[in-house]
């Protein structure tokens, strides 16, 4: 198939070199940072788009929107295709924000954190997807199989509640890594001796449900030490109120568990 990327972030360079290997044709990349879309252009060995508006209706298969949230809606005004197809890749982002711009319209959304000099050279990347029209569905199901072998058709709404369940257990666990990371540096405790637990933890998930794993001092009301915790925090106050409300949420969990 023929492709152009609307964007020159980190999911466009995910999408043009996975697509490129797997013998699909990029048209052209765009993005409102010429010298960003002339970088990922050249990679591609092709010559970026200078305007928005050289991207033709028909003279590819499929338009990538890979843009931030906010920018997807605005920038699909711009466009009005009558035969390509328009995509966009936002997890939260509702479908009908395109189709004012397009007869076919279609969201292909990575479920994994994207980071250009980091892309995943595996295909076990879970991608969610949604179609407004049998040829949208066909287009990017079809496309799609260049990226991933783990394909799932989800709602708006699913998706709204997957990119929610997305951001606890990969951004927020990732900011509480963080926090665990300066505790043991302000304490001059060396950071690697809580990483096997870490790693212990995102390998019993892997074949267990969370809920019947949970251990610690909330799980067993132990107010003690949650008392003795809480206080060791005074100096970080927002620390101390992401341990409070944790603390809270798993006593409510487990209250009537036994």
């Amino acid at each position: 198939m023929l492709y152009s990327i609307v964007g020159t972030g980190n999911m466009a360079w995910f999408l043009a070199q996975k697509l490129t290997a797997a013998g699909h044709s990029c048209t052209g990349v765009w993005g409102r940072n010429p010298a960003h879309a002339e970088e990922l252009a050249t990679d591609l060995r092709i010559k970026p788009y200078e305007y928005l508006s050289e991207i033709k209706d028909g003279e590819m298969d499929i338009c990538f929107l890979a843009l931030s949230d906010v920018a997807i809606e605005t920038i699909a005004k711009k466009l009005s295709f009558e035969t390509t197809v328009l995509v966009h890749t936002a997890g939260s982002v509702p479908i009908n924000v395109l189709t004012q711009s397009a007869r076919d319209c279609a969201v292909l959304w990575p479920v994994y954190s994207i980071l250009k000099h980091n892309l995943p050279r595996h295909r076990e990347v879970p991608c969610a997807w949604e179609g407004t029209t049998d040829k949208a569905k066909r287009y990017i199901q079809s496309i799609a199989h260049g990226l991933t072998d783990v394909l799932f058709e989800a709602r708006g709404d699913q998706r709204k509640w997957m990119h929610l369940s997305a951001v606890i257990g990969n951004n927020f666990i990732n900011h509480l890594m963080a926090i665990c990371e300066q505790i043991c540096r302000e304490q001059q405790l060396p950071f690697a001796v809580v990483q096997p637990i870490i790693k212990q933890t995102f390998e019993r998930i892997a074949d267990h449900n969370p809920v019947e794993l949970q251990t610690g001092p909330a799980k067993r009301h132990d107010t003690i030490t949650i008392g003795g915790q809480t206080d060791l925090l005074r100096h970080h106050p927002d620390w101390q109120a992401v341990y409070k409300s944790i603390t809270q949420s798993i006593e409510n969990m487990y209250k009537n568990k036994g």
